[in-house]
């Protein structure tokens, strides 16, 4: 730095705080009294737990302590690196440091008053001791005694108050000017017969009611003076109890902000725990946690927790934590939590973690089951919306009657992700919808009809005209039913479906055979088909699920209703574990334009409210609205699961977008009430941003360059679902603007295959219809 020359500026009227031996000083810096930097934002606690916060004054500062119970602190107080327990009161100027739990009950019959009480970790050669030092705030420590203060009054009413003489503090050698409080022997370090405490020192205030008694005891004990003290603190033991005290009241905070379902981080805390090597307390707090939560969502965020002090302690190697979770040795475990024996399964997990602990690849995997183990319990908090599904009895339709659903695809406008589990029920959410006609038709949907053979025949179409791929399927045993809720297998969706509607009891000692002859006389046959291409970000799966649902309950000689199907298909998606939220059915099954909200509490519920628009915006909408396919399939990557693992990490960031998210939400639907075709552009520029911040990476490069090719003639623009490719929804400047668009595509470099479709808001919503006898 000796070439670098600094500029330099004088600030007027500034001032600056320092190392100080004044006490009145150091309380002063260390609580912002009115006067000092009052411009700056104080927290008056830090890295501490406190029962009752209302309890500390304003003006008061409470740094790595842990205080249970009722500790009433006054302002122009400082408590530091303590373990108090209530009833205690601490009156004003006091700073009290380095006290254990056991000083508390000492403490309770000295009402304390501008002192100075801290407590040392000292070393006399090799035996360890604790000792305890008490001054007054105002005492000056180099002053001759004739001077000066001891416990703020003059050391001559000191003597006449506690019976102390000079000759008990001082040799008669010492010379009279360099008597003062710094060399005076005032503190107890060891007694012959009895352990010394707290106590030795607080009777020094004068109020002790046995002061003969302590004063005797005083003065056979071996006492020290704080200059004799110095060169014998024990640095590394006050680190080591520092660090301890800081982790014992992490351990608080990791309850408190668990059970009290916090938006604190906990990430900062459990790689603390790791570096110091007190993770082993952590995880041991963090299955507490989770084996006596009150409900699933609760133990789900603490077994993911668990699942980040693991990849912690891999230090980035071990390999992605993202990967399979289906060890066989975790399998009793799984079984557990599934059954709804939480505590029980919580204990195996931690007896099996154990045996990963050795090496960063076993911890890596370790992790990835924790991940496992907290989306079993995330499934069941969702299921729990299953009590708002109400499945009334109609009439049957005759056998060979087709029963017909089809369905618009819907755009997400605002607010997606704060629909997904667990930040929809630990956050709330809200999402603005709205149904679409896809070049002018609906592109999803289902049929279902009896049919006299006691099977299930499932047939399944997708993907565009030119590149149609149809599967079929034949299920006539319950054991075809049993890979269900495996994502990629053959027909899982529409298992799934026959399981959640309950038309189909699995698992079950009845033969499929047999349940389907005596509750329908026959089987079924299940057609579903989506004319969108994979990935497109439409909402497929979950409307097509409610397209299956809706039909096969009807075809059943049910009926639900669209608040029903919308909870229903929650149930199927977490049956069929691929996790989504509800904001795709909302917007599929409902009608027109809507927004979806969820309250921050469990059972999960979703409540959906039509947005009125002005006259005529319908179509103004539909005449700005375009979509455009980027010709790239959604990125294989977990978004999903990365998104959940930053939401239980609590990231700061992510917490804020969760809280943007929701609002962009309700100032997009305002924009929609005022028919604000600006404001609805910038609602959807601002949701793109914010989808980003919660998935990076969910925009390709292509894709940004044909935003950014867009951009000077739409009001705003945005990818449809999670973002990674798919379709690119855009508001235009000008009305009908298909053909002048797809040109200016055509002319810029790097996008590949694209096409441009036209849009319309879908105001009638999915149809239910029987639609005739077919016997083939």
């Amino acid at each position: 730095l000796k070439s670098f020359l600094p500029p330099t500026a004088c600030i007027p009227n500034a001032s600056y705080d320092y190392m100080t031996a004044s006490a009145s000083d150091h309380i002063r810096s260390l609580t912002l009294l009115p006067g000092s930097a009052s411009h700056l934002c104080f927290c008056k606690t830090a890295h501490s737990h406190v029962d009752q916060p209302c309890l500390l004054d304003d003006g008061t500062s409470v740094t790595n302590c842990l205080l249970e119970g009722a500790v009433r602190l006054a302002a122009g107080s400082v408590i530091q690196h303590c373990h108090l327990q209530g009833p205690l009161m601490i009156g004003p100027g006091c700073l009290l440091s380095g006290l254990d739990v056991g000083s508390s009950p000492a403490l309770r019959g000295y009402p304390l008053r501008d002192v100075v009480l801290q407590g040392h970790h000292v070393r006399l050669r090799d035996l360890p001791c604790r000792v305890f030092t008490l001054t007054g705030r105002l005492d000056d420590w180099q002053s001759p005694v004739e001077e000066a203060t001891y416990l703020n009054v003059p050391w001559a009413e000191f003597f006449q108050r506690t019976g102390v003489r000079e000759g008990d503090l001082w040799d008669a050698e010492t010379p009279r000017r360099s008597r003062c409080l710094l060399s005076a022997r005032l503190f107890p370090v060891l007694h012959a017969r009895e352990v010394l405490g707290l106590e030795d020192v607080l009777w020094l205030l004068g109020l002790a009611t046995a002061a003969s008694e302590q004063l005797a005891r005083w003065r056979t004990a071996w006492r020290m003076s704080w200059q004799e003290l110095l060169p014998c603190l024990d640095t590394e033991a006050e680190l080591g109890a520092r660090q301890a005290l800081f982790f014992l009241q992490g351990q608080r905070k990791v309850r408190r902000v668990l059970l009290g379902r916090q938006d604190s981080s906990l990430l900062p805390l459990a790689r603390s725990a790791v570096h110091e090597g007190y993770h082993e307390a952590m995880l041991g707090t963090l299955d507490e946690v989770a084996s006596t939560a009150s409900d699933a969502g609760i133990a789900a965020r603490a077994l993911a927790c668990i699942a980040e002090v693991l990849g912690c302690m891999a230090h980035g190697e071990g390999g992605l934590r993202s990967g399979p979770a289906a060890n066989r040795e975790w399998a009793s475990a799984f079984e557990r939590l599934e059954s709804g024996d939480i505590a029980g399964g919580v204990q195996e997990l931690a007896a099996e973690r154990q045996k990963w602990m050795s090496r960063p690849v076993l911890l890596v995997r370790a992790a990835r089951h924790y991940e496992g183990a907290e989306q079993i319990l995330v499934r069941q908090a969702v299921m729990s919306s299953c009590q708002f599904i109400t499945v009334e009895q109609v009439e049957l339709p005759p056998l060979g009657h087709w029963v017909q659903v089809v369905c618009p695809a819907r755009l997400d406008l605002s607010g997606g992700w704060s629909d997904t589990p667990p930040i929809t029920y630990e956050h709330g959410g809200a999402v603005v919808d709205v149904a679409v006609l896809v070049d002018g038709c609906r592109p999803i949907g289902a049929r279902v009809r009896r049919i006299v053979q006691p099977e299930l025949r499932l047939v399944s179409l997708s993907g565009t005209p030119r590149s149609e791929v149809v599967a079929e399927l034949v299920c006539r045993e319950l054991e075809h039913l049993q890979d269900y809720c495996q994502p990629h297998a053959p027909g899982a969706l529409l298992k799934a479906a026959f399981i959640c509607t309950q038309v189909v009891q699995f698992p079950s000692q009845r033969p499929l055979r047999a349940q389907l002859m005596e509750s329908f006389g026959g089987g079924f046959e299940v057609h579903t088909w989506s004319k969108l291409p994979h990935g497109s970000g439409l909402g497929t799966s979950s409307i097509l699920a409610g397209a299956v649902m809706a039909s096969l309950y009807r075809a059943a000689g049910k009926a639900a209703s669209t608040k029903s199907l919308i909870h229903a298909v929650l149930h199927l998606e977490q049956r069929l574990t691929t996790g989504g939220g509800w904001q795709d059915q909302v917007g599929g099954l409902v009608p027109g334009i809507k927004i979806g909200r969820s309250k921050a509490e469990l059972p999960l519920r979703v409540e959906v409210e039509q947005i009125p628009l002005p006259d005529g915006f319908t179509q103004t909408l539909n005449d700005h609205l375009l979509l455009v396919y980027t010709g790239k399939t959604r990125l294989a990557r977990n978004l999903l699961q990365d998104v959940v693992r930053n939401w239980y990490a609590r990231l700061p960031s992510i917490v804020q977008n969760a809280d943007a998210l929701v609002n962009n939400a309700e100032e997009c639907s305002q924009a929609l009430r005022q028919g604000d075709l600006l404001l609805l552009g910038k609602c959807l520029d601002c949701y793109w941003q914010q989808k980003k911040c919660m998935a990076p990476g969910c925009e390709p490069l292509a894709v940004g360059r044909m935003m950014d090719a867009l951009r000077p003639y739409v009001h705003g623009q945005c990818l449809a679902g999670a973002g990674g490719g798919g379709f690119l929804y855009i508001l235009t400047k000008a009305p009908r603007q298909k053909e002048a668009l797809h040109q200016i595509l055509a002319n810029t470099e790097g996008l590949g295959n694209f096409s441009i479709h036209s849009i319309e808001v879908d105001t009638g919503g999915f149809s239910v219809e029987v639609v005739g006898c077919d016997m083939k």
